[in-house]
């Protein structure tokens, strides 16, 4: 009975755990790892056809984004998550599918220029399209058994629609023990969505920690000064370019920018144009207002009662096609564009990014994390310059940060969920947060709740039935290759084939007198010198 720590261990994306019971294999997420890595992940110690089960937490690309791999590479179990989050997965995992295949396509057309042969995409349409079948959707307080060894239960985690913290019961033999996966624990108080779901007691808790070392700005109203920041920048003639995940952040979006047209809330610009700029955002809304209304929370419902739809009003484009979204920075009205993706390392959003940076007219507004590493991040933290498309492009629009908006507990939050435990875990196991940040929360929940806690690096196993370490690795940090002109490395693998024709030589000179050798010996050991000189 093992827990094993692949990924988002000190780093925040690339979730994935194994649990072993007996010869029965499971994962907990299996997440792409995305914006800048500082360790290695050790690779699975199994292989994929050998896993029996994956349990989902959420539908995000960090959570959910190698599955397909997974399944490319043989996995044909289970894959255990709620109703809402196999309908996110789907669309989520496709438009990810469609990515991978225009990046290998890309780099097949600069590899064959360069007489070289195809990429393969990391994953295909087709691969998603197999492992979806493999989906088995269940309710928020279900109790789900996999097999003889281990039933689960889904609790809303109220950070996504579909999210979940997971109650994971283990038996092997006569030993029982319960672990707690937290997924992504939400922020209180947040439109669309219900507060998280505490639970009583686990033996072990795997708890998240984005923003393990930090508070949220409280902010008790977010319509009023995102209606400023349209207000000036609309007064500007600028636009207000939203990067915004297109699941979940940009319908928040559409949510307020409902009641700040309801309301009139911005002047002089009543019939402002609003344009989401995503396939996958257009798709993902459609799954929030088809969705169980189980789902939503109390004001959401409420808004839906009244025959409102909560996501929906005048001025609202969708841009589903290429022209679509390029026709959008061609119209001089000032407007807001919601694009992806919400950390503007890929997708429309830096098109938009390209139009407007250089405007001082213009407004990027952020209202999600931005991971250390990613085009978002250094926005924030005042580039003046940035490279988009290998051009480089001035900074000189306002960039603007709205507070409260974050999908994450902060601190206090992820303490307030954990410690609505009846009964203290044995311990906790602290992930999914960058380097330092996962080792303060440790700390945090030793000294605030006097938990035994752990931040686990990738490869660590923890024994459940013997409650103790099995394995305890170190942060193996990752080392950026130095490229290589292809010339040079065919010079340099001529010379190593000289190299090794000089060692197969040498061993054949046994019969040789030893002034003759150690002639040789000098000669070698000059030419050595003469290389490290």
């Amino acid at each position: 009975m093992k827990l094993t720590f692949i990924g988002a261990a000190h780093e925040v994306t690339g979730s994935c755990s194994l649990i072993e019971v007996g010869n029965i294999k499971g994962l907990v997420d299996c997440g792409m790892e995305q914006g800048k890595d500082l360790y290695e992940n050790v690779e699975l110690p199994v292989k994929a056809g050998d896993i029996d089960f994956v349990l989902l937490t959420h539908a995000h690309i960090d959570h959910s984004g190698d599955l397909p791999l997974l399944y490319k590479n043989g996995f044909r179990g289970t894959v255990y998550t709620t109703s809402a989050t196999t309908m996110l997965a789907d669309i989520m995992l496709r438009d990810s599918a469609n990515i991978q295949m225009q990046d290998a396509e890309w780099k097949t057309r600069k590899e064959q220029r360069a007489g070289h042969g195809p990429v393969e995409p990391k994953y295909t349409v087709q691969d998603v399209e197999g492992l979806m079948k493999l989906f088995r959707p269940c309710e928020y307080g279900e109790m789900v058994q996999i097999n003889e060894h281990i039933h689960v239960r889904f609790n809303d985690a109220g950070h996504l629609l579909g999210s979940a913290n997971i109650e994971v019961w283990l038996k092997e033999g006569q030993t029982e023990r319960k672990v707690l996966f937290s997924g992504d624990v939400g922020n209180k108080h947040q439109p669309i969505l219900r507060n998280p779901t505490p639970v009583d007691e686990a033996d072990y808790v795997v708890i998240e920690s984005t923003y393990g070392d930090r508070l949220h700005e409280e902010v008790k109203d977010i319509v009023h000064p995102l209606a400023e920041y349209l207000q000036k920048t609309f007064d500007r003639g600028g636009n207000v370019v939203i990067p915004a995940f297109a699941v979940g952040r940009t319908q928040e979006m559409l949510y307020f920018l409902r009641q700040i047209k309801e309301e009139g809330l911005v002047k002089g610009h009543p019939d402002f144009p609003v344009y989401v700029d995503s396939p996958l955002a257009d798709n993902s809304t459609s799954v929030f207002l088809q969705c169980d209304r189980s789902y939503l929370d109390e004001e959401s419902q409420y808004i839906m009662d009244l025959g409102v739809n909560p996501l929906v009003f005048p001025g609202l484009n969708i841009s589903q096609t290429v022209d679509e979204s390029r026709a959008i920075n061609f119209d001089p009205t000032p407007k807001v564009i919601i694009s992806a993706s919400g950390m503007c390392d890929a997708g429309r959003i830096r098109h938009h990014l390209k139009h407007n940076l250089w405007r001082k007219e213009s407004t990027v507004l952020f209202v999600g994390y931005q991971a250390e590493g990613t085009l978002g991040r250094r926005l924030l933290d005042g580039e003046d310059h940035v490279k988009i498309f290998g051009e480089e492009i001035a900074v000189n629009a306002e960039i603007g940060w709205l507070p409260g908006m974050s999908g994450h507990a902060d601190r206090d939050g992820l303490l307030e969920w954990i410690g609505a435990m009846k009964t203290p875990p044995k311990a906790v196991f602290v992930n999914h947060g960058e380097d330092q940040v996962c080792n303060t929360f440790a700390d945090t929940l030793k000294h605030r709740l006097g938990f035994e806690a752990y931040a686990p690096y990738s490869g660590t196993c923890f024994d459940l039935a013997r409650d103790e370490f099995e394995i305890v690795t170190e942060g193996v940090p990752i080392t950026k290759a130095v490229k290589v002109p292809t010339k040079s490395l065919r010079v340099l693998g001529d010379l190593i084939a000289a190299a090794e024709r000089l060692l197969a030589l040498v061993k054949t000179l046994g019969g040789r007198s030893n002034r003759e050798l150690r002639g040789y010996t000098d000669k070698i050991n000059a030419l050595i010198d003469k290389i490290n000189e």
